[in-house]
């Protein structure tokens, strides 16, 4: 499905080459101050042309069709739709035959019956993200004093950002990596139990980045290592501030008051420049492929901001569903 929440309801549209990407946010409260100069800032920090990042770059002004008026939210659905201009299309038709390693070209096909649009990865495609970080920018708005920093810590394996990225620029590859995200001042007792917990709630919108294909909160898989005297987080006040961060901000799926930090590895884009070997669907044989067109050599440069939005998202709706739940007691 294309939508998310039970509150705080995004639903994103748009394809890659298709007229236009967007946004619909349902359960926006009525009176939160906005405009479109809100979106430059996390807008600019997603836009592509430094070096590593694809040529393909758009303008990504927001335009916002509806549920804000006189710079106000109304209590009615936000539509933000973003034009697609920058487009060349038929760099994509030889993947209808040739599917890309590792690219949603054949899923994508056997799933609609051909009849999904394929141009730059179509509804799949990193392009569609522009609208999460639109959701975002709304989502930080409703928390307010709420802040979300992120960080890249690791690009193919090092540190070295610049020299590990100059070298698969040269070779025609292509490189994964890991952005931490923190989120400040969220009160404890945030989330649901179990299906709807705060590490659920966070891990479904942050996977549903294209590129996503690990999560962990606090220790994550170190934790796996440790001894629960050497992993348990001591209280040290009635805030719920520890002494510890071990579980990364979250105790059986609740918020404990502590930082919220959590790390989301990207694997390395499957378009490389370097000759790959596929399958022909017409002949049943393989077939060299040598894919062309405009491709972010590493995902994780332009996907902070994203990450960022997933959880403002998230924590919107948890949010929203922890007010309700109060006003009915």
């Amino acid at each position: 499905m294309n939508s998310f929440g039970r509150i705080f309801r995004v639903e994103i549209f748009g394809e890659s080459h298709g007229e236009s990407v967007g946004i619909i946010i349902d359960g926006c409260p009525a009176g939160i101050d906005l405009s479109e100069q809100d979106f430059t800032e996390d807008l600019l920090r997603r836009r592509s042309g430094g070096k590593g990042t694809t040529e393909r770059i758009e303008k990504d002004i927001p335009n916002i069709k509806s549920g804000v008026y006189k710079n106000r939210t109304t209590g009615s659905p936000i539509m933000i739709e973003f034009i697609n201009e920058n487009k060349l299309s038929d760099d994509y038709e030889q993947f209808r035959t040739v599917p890309r390693p590792g690219q949603t070209d054949f899923v994508s096909s056997v799933k609609y019956k051909g009849f999904n649009d394929h141009r730059g990865g179509g509804h799949f495609s990193a392009r569609v993200t522009v609208g999460m970080v639109a959701a975002g920018v709304v989502a930080k708005k409703i928390l307010k004093n709420i802040d979300f920093k992120s960080r890249i810590i690791e690009i193919g394996g090092s540190s070295d950002f610049q020299k590990v990225l100059d070298k698969a620029i040269k070779e025609g590859d292509s490189l994964g990596g890991v952005i931490e995200c923190s989120v400040y001042n969220l009160p404890a007792g945030i989330g649901e139990p179990f299906f709807y917990s705060l590490e659920s709630v966070i891990s479904q919108l942050v996977f549903s980045i294209p590129s996503v294909k690990a999560i962990e909160f606090g220790e994550g898989f170190v934790s796996a290592k440790m001894k629960g005297s050497d992993y348990n987080d001591v209280l040290i006040d009635i805030s719920g501030r520890t002494i510890s961060n071990n579980c990364g901000g979250i105790t059986g799926g609740l918020s404990n008051g502590n930082q919220i930090l959590f790390r989301a590895a990207f694997r390395p884009p499957s378009s490389i420049m370097k000759k790959q070997q596929s399958l022909n669907l017409k002949t049943g044989k393989p077939e060299d492929l040598l894919i062309r067109g405009r491709h972010d050599v590493c995902p994780v440069l332009r996907a902070s901001v994203i990450v960022e939005a997933a959880a403002a998202v998230a924590l919107c709706d948890l949010m929203l569903i922890n007010k309700t739940n109060i006003n009915k007691c």
